[in-house]
Protein backbone atom coordinates (compact mmCIF):
# COMPACT_ATOMS: atom_id res chain seq x y z
CA UNK A 1 0.00 0.00 0.00
CA UNK A 2 1.71 3.26 -0.83
CA UNK A 3 2.46 5.79 1.23
CA UNK A 4 2.41 9.04 -0.56
CA UNK A 5 -0.54 11.43 0.03
CA UNK A 6 -3.05 12.00 -2.52
CA UNK A 7 -4.91 15.60 -3.65
CA UNK A 8 -7.63 13.78 -2.21
CA UNK A 9 -6.49 12.54 1.12
CA UNK A 10 -4.62 16.15 1.36
CA UNK A 11 -7.86 18.15 0.73
CA UNK A 12 -9.63 15.57 3.35
CA UNK A 13 -6.73 16.65 6.35
CA UNK A 14 -7.10 20.84 5.42
CA UNK A 15 -10.69 20.26 5.11
CA UNK A 16 -10.57 18.87 8.83
CA UNK A 17 -8.13 21.82 10.34
CA UNK A 18 -10.42 24.56 7.76
CA UNK A 19 -13.14 24.24 10.69
CA UNK A 20 -12.31 27.28 12.91
CA UNK A 21 -13.61 24.77 16.00
CA UNK A 22 -11.42 22.09 15.02
CA UNK A 23 -8.22 24.44 14.40
CA UNK A 24 -8.69 26.10 17.98
CA UNK A 25 -8.57 22.80 19.13
CA UNK A 26 -5.46 21.95 17.85
CA UNK A 27 -3.86 25.40 18.37
CA UNK A 28 -5.08 24.83 21.87
CA UNK A 29 -2.64 21.24 22.05
CA UNK A 30 0.02 23.12 20.32
CA UNK A 31 1.02 23.67 24.29
CA UNK A 32 2.33 20.34 24.43
CA UNK A 33 -0.22 19.68 27.13
CA UNK A 34 -3.03 16.86 26.79
CA UNK A 35 -6.07 18.37 27.91
CA UNK A 36 -10.07 17.28 28.75
CA UNK A 37 -12.88 17.65 26.64
CA UNK A 38 -14.29 19.73 28.61
CA UNK A 39 -11.03 22.29 28.21
CA UNK A 40 -10.82 21.82 24.62
CA UNK A 41 -14.82 23.07 23.95
CA UNK A 42 -14.19 26.14 25.83
CA UNK A 43 -11.25 26.82 23.53
CA UNK A 44 -13.13 26.39 20.48
CA UNK A 45 -16.29 28.01 21.80
CA UNK A 46 -18.65 25.45 21.30
CA UNK A 47 -20.97 23.45 23.36
CA UNK A 48 -19.11 19.67 25.02
CA UNK A 49 -21.35 17.90 22.57
CA UNK A 50 -19.64 19.68 18.98
CA UNK A 51 -16.69 19.46 20.49
CA UNK A 52 -16.81 15.78 21.11
CA UNK A 53 -17.96 15.40 17.39
CA UNK A 54 -14.89 17.23 16.44
CA UNK A 55 -12.83 15.12 18.52
CA UNK A 56 -14.11 11.94 17.44
CA UNK A 57 -13.14 13.32 13.78
CA UNK A 58 -9.29 14.63 14.48
CA UNK A 59 -8.99 11.39 16.05
CA UNK A 60 -9.73 9.35 13.03
CA UNK A 61 -7.76 11.47 10.91
CA UNK A 62 -4.99 10.53 12.90
CA UNK A 63 -4.32 14.29 14.13
CA UNK A 64 -4.74 13.93 17.65
CA UNK A 65 -4.92 10.99 20.29
CA UNK A 66 -6.82 10.37 23.18
CA UNK A 67 -4.88 9.07 26.87
CA UNK A 68 -7.37 7.41 29.61
CA UNK A 69 -6.58 8.33 33.10
CA UNK A 70 -8.72 6.48 35.50
CA UNK A 71 -12.30 8.19 34.74
CA UNK A 72 -11.01 10.88 32.66
CA UNK A 73 -10.12 10.95 28.80
CA UNK A 74 -7.36 13.35 27.76
CA UNK A 75 -6.53 14.46 24.30
CA UNK A 76 -2.87 15.25 22.65
CA UNK A 77 -1.51 16.36 18.98
CA UNK A 78 -1.10 12.88 17.99
CA UNK A 79 2.84 13.31 16.69
CA UNK A 80 5.28 16.27 16.23
CA UNK A 81 4.50 16.37 12.56
CA UNK A 82 0.81 17.27 13.32
CA UNK A 83 2.17 19.63 15.44
CA UNK A 84 4.93 20.84 12.43
CA UNK A 85 2.03 21.39 10.14
CA UNK A 86 -0.06 23.72 12.34
CA UNK A 87 3.13 26.04 13.31
CA UNK A 88 3.77 25.94 9.45
CA UNK A 89 0.27 26.94 8.84
CA UNK A 90 0.26 29.61 12.12
CA UNK A 91 3.51 30.99 10.52
CA UNK A 92 1.49 31.35 6.91
CA UNK A 93 -1.35 32.77 8.87
CA UNK A 94 0.51 35.37 10.66
CA UNK A 95 2.36 36.63 7.02
CA UNK A 96 -1.60 37.38 5.86
CA UNK A 97 -3.35 40.83 5.59
CA UNK A 98 -2.95 42.42 9.09
CA UNK A 99 -5.70 42.63 11.29
CA UNK A 100 -6.90 45.73 13.10
CA UNK A 101 -6.44 44.31 16.86
CA UNK A 102 -4.73 45.87 19.53
CA UNK A 103 -1.86 43.71 21.26
CA UNK A 104 -2.19 43.22 24.75
CA UNK A 105 -0.40 41.94 27.46
CA UNK A 106 -1.16 38.49 26.88
CA UNK A 107 0.26 38.90 23.21
CA UNK A 108 3.31 39.80 24.26
CA UNK A 109 3.68 37.39 26.18
CA UNK A 110 3.47 34.73 23.77
CA UNK A 111 6.24 36.52 21.72
CA UNK A 112 8.56 36.71 24.36
CA UNK A 113 8.64 33.03 25.16
CA UNK A 114 5.74 30.26 24.45
CA UNK A 115 5.76 26.40 23.95
CA UNK A 116 5.17 25.46 20.55
CA UNK A 117 4.06 21.90 20.98
CA UNK A 118 7.92 20.13 22.68
CA UNK A 119 10.10 23.06 22.29
CA UNK A 120 10.65 26.77 23.14
CA UNK A 121 9.04 29.76 20.62
CA UNK A 122 9.39 33.42 20.20
CA UNK A 123 12.18 35.70 20.87
CA UNK A 124 13.85 33.62 23.08
CA UNK A 125 13.70 30.87 21.17
CA UNK A 126 15.31 33.05 18.45
CA UNK A 127 18.24 34.51 20.58
CA UNK A 128 19.06 30.84 21.76
CA UNK A 129 19.12 29.78 18.35
CA UNK A 130 21.27 32.52 17.14
CA UNK A 131 23.85 31.50 19.97
CA UNK A 132 23.90 28.31 19.19
CA UNK A 133 24.20 28.99 15.53
CA UNK A 134 27.17 31.81 16.49
CA UNK A 135 29.43 29.41 18.56
CA UNK A 136 28.98 26.34 15.54
CA UNK A 137 27.40 23.96 18.21
CA UNK A 138 24.46 23.84 15.23
CA UNK A 139 24.49 24.47 11.40
CA UNK A 140 21.21 25.87 10.03
CA UNK A 141 21.01 25.31 6.06
CA UNK A 142 17.98 24.98 4.30
CA UNK A 143 15.81 24.31 6.97
CA UNK A 144 17.38 21.69 8.60
CA UNK A 145 19.86 21.52 11.15
CA UNK A 146 22.37 19.37 12.36
CA UNK A 147 24.74 19.17 15.56
CA UNK A 148 28.40 19.52 16.05
CA UNK A 149 30.72 17.54 18.16
CA UNK A 150 31.15 20.65 19.79
CA UNK A 151 27.44 20.74 20.23
CA UNK A 152 27.00 17.82 21.47
CA UNK A 153 29.98 18.56 24.14
CA UNK A 154 28.06 21.73 24.68
CA UNK A 155 24.96 20.13 25.65
CA UNK A 156 26.38 17.16 27.52
CA UNK A 157 27.53 20.20 30.19
CA UNK A 158 24.67 21.97 30.07
CA UNK A 159 22.90 18.36 31.84
CA UNK A 160 21.39 17.33 28.13
CA UNK A 161 21.74 14.30 27.08
CA UNK A 162 21.52 13.29 23.62
CA UNK A 163 21.23 9.72 21.57
CA UNK A 164 22.75 9.98 18.62
CA UNK A 165 21.12 6.62 17.62
CA UNK A 166 19.21 6.86 14.07
CA UNK A 167 16.74 4.06 16.32
CA UNK A 168 14.27 7.45 16.74
CA UNK A 169 12.12 8.27 13.90
CA UNK A 170 12.06 11.97 14.78
CA UNK A 171 15.12 14.14 14.01
CA UNK A 172 17.45 15.05 16.44
CA UNK A 173 18.18 18.36 15.14
CA UNK A 174 16.16 20.43 12.90
CA UNK A 175 14.06 23.88 12.42
CA UNK A 176 10.53 24.69 12.80
CA UNK A 177 9.89 28.34 11.26
CA UNK A 178 8.43 30.80 14.21
CA UNK A 179 4.95 32.22 13.50
CA UNK A 180 5.22 35.47 15.62
CA UNK A 181 9.23 36.08 14.35
CA UNK A 182 9.34 34.77 11.07
CA UNK A 183 12.54 32.95 11.18
CA UNK A 184 13.50 29.16 12.11
CA UNK A 185 13.87 28.30 15.82
CA UNK A 186 15.28 24.81 17.37
CA UNK A 187 13.02 21.85 16.97
CA UNK A 188 13.72 18.18 16.79
CA UNK A 189 14.52 16.29 20.01
CA UNK A 190 17.29 19.01 20.55
CA UNK A 191 14.66 21.20 20.90
CA UNK A 192 12.43 19.54 23.04
CA UNK A 193 15.75 18.31 25.64
CA UNK A 194 16.36 22.22 25.62
CA UNK A 195 13.16 22.59 26.91
CA UNK A 196 12.82 20.10 29.78
CA UNK A 197 15.84 20.79 30.71
CA UNK A 198 15.33 24.26 31.25
CA UNK A 199 12.00 23.53 32.74
CA UNK A 200 13.94 21.23 35.72
CA UNK A 201 16.15 24.08 36.12
CA UNK A 202 13.09 26.49 36.64
CA UNK A 203 15.03 29.16 34.01
CA UNK A 204 11.30 29.16 32.42
CA UNK A 205 8.02 28.21 34.12
CA UNK A 206 4.24 27.41 32.06
CA UNK A 207 2.10 30.06 32.60
CA UNK A 208 -1.52 28.76 33.51
CA UNK A 209 -4.38 28.81 30.77
CA UNK A 210 -1.57 29.90 28.02
CA UNK A 211 1.85 28.49 25.95
CA UNK A 212 3.31 31.33 27.11
CA UNK A 213 6.50 31.06 29.61
CA UNK A 214 7.74 33.01 31.94
CA UNK A 215 11.32 33.24 32.36
CA UNK A 216 12.50 33.22 36.38
CA UNK A 217 15.11 35.79 37.82
CA UNK A 218 17.32 32.58 38.21
CA UNK A 219 16.57 32.39 34.32
CA UNK A 220 17.82 35.37 33.22
CA UNK A 221 20.93 35.00 35.15
CA UNK A 222 21.32 31.56 33.60
CA UNK A 223 20.47 32.69 30.56
CA UNK A 224 22.46 35.81 30.48
CA UNK A 225 25.51 33.38 31.74
CA UNK A 226 24.96 30.09 29.62
CA UNK A 227 23.70 31.87 26.81
CA UNK A 228 25.24 34.85 26.66
CA UNK A 229 21.73 37.05 26.10
CA UNK A 230 22.69 40.77 27.07
CA UNK A 231 21.39 42.08 30.08
CA UNK A 232 18.80 43.88 29.27
CA UNK A 233 17.55 41.39 26.87
CA UNK A 234 14.81 40.69 28.92
CA UNK A 235 14.03 44.60 29.27
CA UNK A 236 13.26 44.94 25.46
CA UNK A 237 10.10 45.12 23.91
Amino acid sequence: MSNVASGNTIAEVASLIGDVARANILSALMGGHALTAGELARCAGVTAQTTSGHLAKLAEAKLIAMERQGRHRYYRLASPEVAHAMQSLMAVAAAGPRRHRPIGPRDEALRTARTCYDHIAGRLALALTDFLCDRAFIVVSDGAATITDEGLQFFAEFGVGLSTSKSSARPLCRTCLDWSERRPHLAGRLGAALLDRLLELRWVVRLPDTRALEITSTGRRGLTSVFQLPHDWFDRS
